[in-house]
Order: C-alpha cells, then structure tokens, then sequence
C-alpha cells in the first residue's frame, strides 16, 4: 500500500484529477454557456430571413432616416422649383406687359432725330412764309407725324394760325386739327446716340 501511496503514477494522477476539479469550478461551463449566449446574436429558429441581428437592425434604422431626410429635401426643392416657376411666370408676363406699353407709347410718341433738326427747321421757315390756307393745305396730303414735326419746330403763333385754318375747313379737318394739337404734346426729340443704341 505504501509502494503504491509512493509511485509516481499515484502522484501525475492525483495532480491532474485536482488540475481538472480546479479548473471545472472556476470556469463552470454553464456559467460560460450563459454569457456566450448573451453576447451572441439572438436567432429564432426557422429560415435564414427571420435571424436578428442588432448592427443590421441599426443600419436599416439609419437608412430609413436618411430616406426621410432625402424625401423632405427633395419635397423643399420642389416647393422651391414651383415658386421659381411661378415667379418667372410672372417675370414674363410684366416683361411683356412692358414691351407692349413700350410699343404703345413709341406708337403715339413723334421722335425726331438730331441730324433732322436742320431740315425741320428749313422747312418750318417755308411752311411760315406759306399763307395759312396754302400751308394747311399741304400739311393734309402729308402724314400726321410730319405735320406734327414741323409745327413742333416753329413758332407757337404760326403753328396756331395754321391749326386754326385747318379746322376752319370742315369738320373732318377740324378733328385732325384737334389730334394735332394733342400730339403736340408727345414730341420728343431722339438723340444720335439713343438711335446707334436702339438699332440693332
């Protein structure tokens, strides 16, 4: 029994049965087992689609935030597009609107040039030394504009005998008579630079 107590054989097993009952206490499989289990991914059993998996769940959370940041941008620039398009409706139609009063106004408006201010003046000389019957006779087989320019250019007393015999000549005349007067008042002189700036 002592040979026994004494051999080594007795001694390496009693070492690594104590090896074994130390280790079994400390680390305790089942311990071991439970935190594995918490650390690890909760999967249900069944088909692959069904597993759980915390990143992926957050991942797909922070898509469908993205997702609703990008829609409610894409919806400001849309509201924004639509009010450009409604205010450059409107930018249009004021353009518009100024181009025809522009016409309007040009069309009722007599322009003379500067280069003409010579020539008016040499005919309105002509015109005032015409009798009053001759020069209204002339200014009605010519147009209102340059009736207009040349009574524009002489003297008010003259151009206001002249007037006056038109519209002693019928009552026709006496309406252009009465357009001229008015149009009188729309003369305005266009300089050269304003023509070399408007032609095109």
């Amino acid at each position: 029994m002592n040979r026994i107590l004494q051999s080594s054989w007795l001694t390496v097993g009693a070492g690594c049965l104590l090896y074994l009952g130390t280790t079994f206490a400390l680390l305790r499989p089942a311990k071991i087992l439970s935190e594995r289990r918490a650390l690890a991914p909760v999967v249900t059993d069944g088909p692959s689609w069904n597993f759980k998996n915390p990143d992926f769940d957050q991942w797909v959370a922070q898509m469908k935030i993205e997702k609703e940041a990008l829609a409610a941008r894409e919806q400001q620039l849309n509201e924004w597009q639509a009010r450009l398009d409604v205010e450059r409706q409107e930018i249009s139609t004021v353009t518009q609107t100024v181009a025809r009063l522009q016409a309007d106004f040009d069309r009722n408006v007599v322009h003379f040039r500067a280069e003409e201010s010579d020539n008016l003046k040499h005919q309105a000389k002509l015109v005032s030394t015409m009798s009053p019957e001759g020069a209204a006779a002339m200014f009605n087989e010519m147009p209102d504009d340059d009736v207009v320019r040349i009574l524009y250019t002489m003297k008010t007393d003259e151009a206001s005998l002249i007037l006056d015999t038109i519209s002693k000549m019928g009552k026709p005349e006496a309406k252009r008579a009465a357009t001229l007067t008015g149009r009188l008042h729309q003369v305005l002189p266009v300089s050269t630079n304003n023509i070399a700036s408007a032609t095109p």
